[in-house]
């Protein structure tokens, strides 16, 4: 039996190439979007991304936290902090918590403190706690 040696070629690089390229788009990370609702997230956007150094995991998956608890954010405020040098998912697990706790943060405040060195989360879960003993002191 004979095979053509371009044929070889041809089975091994479109696998190869196939691979390289639903990585590099991150395919994995908008179908988890997608799993979870979130319509904001486009095979555009993770390209562009991957284009910016951007890890998309670290902006999708907490873009998925806060969307699902009601937290109102989108995806090019968590890329754009990302990109400033903050942390997106410490942001975002403080807006969580004030959430929850009907604190009214918004994220520019949030990331604002964040990109001052400020542990938004901790700073929060102060407030919290002080809430709490003011309550129980009443």
């Amino acid at each position: 039996m004979y095979i053509y040696v371009p044929h070889i070629a041809l089975l091994i690089l479109v696998p190869v190439a196939v691979i390289l390229v639903l990585k590099f788009l991150a395919v994995g990370q908008w179908i988890t979007a997608r799993a979870a609702g979130i319509e904001d997230v486009s095979l555009a956007a993770l390209i562009g991304m991957r284009l910016r150094k951007v890890p998309p995991a670290q902006i999708v998956n907490p873009l998925i936290a806060a969307v699902k608890t009601g937290v109102d954010v989108n995806v090019h405020q968590l890329e754009t902090h990302y990109l400033a040098g903050g942390s997106v998912k410490g942001v975002i697990l403080a807006l969580i918590c004030a959430h929850r706790a009907h604190i009214p943060l918004s994220f520019q405040k949030a990331a604002a403190l964040d990109l001052q060195g400020v542990n938004v989360l901790e700073v929060v879960q102060m407030s919290v706690q002080s809430n709490n003993i003011d309550a129980r002191l009443r």
